[in-house]
């Protein structure tokens, strides 16, 4: 079951013009009282109408903050976003019809039950006329919440308190609230922390039909790295300021290179002749060799030891993340802040991005 319920056109916005950028970020800065550095220091990027895009970077890195001036809960420093093509200071309002929300910790009225929290977040977006129970709300309402409910597996439990949710169903019932208006660009903020694998994969499910239905922009930070592998387009942040650009396949070709590992009884001889051919093993053994795919079998050939063991390994997006904030953070030891990663077919951030 998709879930996908119509909504009525009175809590549809206007569509933006086709040209006009869904996010646009113009030397984004945020500075918090009394902190020594900025939280975001600079940041300009651009995210497509109907992308998904994941900001990726270590706890403190400044994706929270950057979501945060996003959605319009936190004011910058410095430089201008916008959403639609509205600026998120001076067209807030109509930047928050625009957007959706899921946040890290859950922001829900615990006193109320699950289906209040979300029928009140409907009548606020004046999605529905408000009633004063939920069987008097309107028959699209209440389609809608039934339909969600059975997707991420709250069924009857949305019309208990939210005091008596675990964290778990606290996330689905954020979930719920953030997609009833149909927002335009959905954040997600760590969205399945707490979530159970089945509910993980509705989750996504849902989310791809959503995207196809209406073109609905994606942005989502994550720790879990398989979900960003989905992403049209990664952007990893350290320190405020941007690191690497690029679609999941270019970060892990230009940032974690493939690699072969071999091994043999006599790891002695295997070495030096590794070494004759002018390879560099890494280890004591298995030896790691930086090899192209293409080279593999030419090397293997060459090989007059008997090898003991074989194995390609192809890169991750983990493995590229994990060296991007590595070399990162060693660039803001030796040079006091992050240098752009480069590397073949790697879009670099732009002159303003750090």
């Amino acid at each position: 079951m998709s879930g996908l319920v119509p909504v009525p056109g009175g809590g549809n916005p206007p569509l933006p013009r086709s040209d006009v950028p869904a996010i646009e970020l113009d030397g984004l800065v945020k500075r918090y009282r009394k902190a020594d550095r900025n939280a975001v220091d600079g940041i300009s990027l651009t995210v497509a109408r109907g992308e998904f895009f994941a900001l990726l970077g270590p706890n403190g890195a400044g994706k929270t903050t950057t979501l945060s001036i996003l959605t319009t809960t936190l004011a910058p420093t410095g430089g201008r976003a916008r959403i639609d093509g509205l600026d998120v200071v001076a067209d807030a309002a109509a930047v928050r019809q625009r957007v959706g929300i899921i946040f890290q910790r859950p922001s829900l009225d615990r006193n109320l039950t699950g289906e209040e929290n979300v029928r009140f977040h409907a009548v606020l977006y004046g999605l529905y006329p408000y009633a004063p129970a939920f069987r008097m709300m309107a028959a699209a309402y209440r389609e809608q919440v039934a339909a969600w409910s059975e997707l991420l597996g709250l069924g009857a439990d949305v019309f208990k308190p939210v005091r008596t949710y675990s964290g778990g169903m606290l996330r689905k019932l954020e979930i719920v609230r953030s997609l009833v208006h149909r927002p335009r660009v959905l954040f997600l903020d760590e969205p399945t922390t707490g979530l159970d694998a089945p509910s993980r994969r509705a989750l996504w499910a849902y989310l791809r039909d959503v995207r196809a239905a209406d073109g609905t922009t994606i942005v989502l930070t994550s720790h879990y790295l398989e979900e960003a592998e989905q992403a049209d387009r990664i952007c990893v942040v350290d320190a405020g300021r941007v690191v690497a650009t690029g679609s999941p396949a270019e970060l892990t070709a230009a940032l974690a290179g493939e690699s072969l590992l071999v091994d043999a009884a006599d790891r002695a001889a295997l070495r030096a002749e590794l070494a004759g051919m002018g390879l560099a093993p890494a280890g004591d053994g298995p030896f790691r060799l930086a090899v192209r795919t293409a080279d593999v079998h030419r090397v293997l050939r060459a090989v007059a030891t008997p090898l003991s063991m074989v194995r390609t390994d192809a890169p991750s997006l983990e493995d590229a993340y994990l060296q991007i904030v590595s070399r990162a953070e060693l660039d803001t030891e030796v040079m006091g802040r992050p240098a752009p990663a480069s590397g073949a077919g790697l879009p670099t951030p732009e002159a303003g991005d750090g």
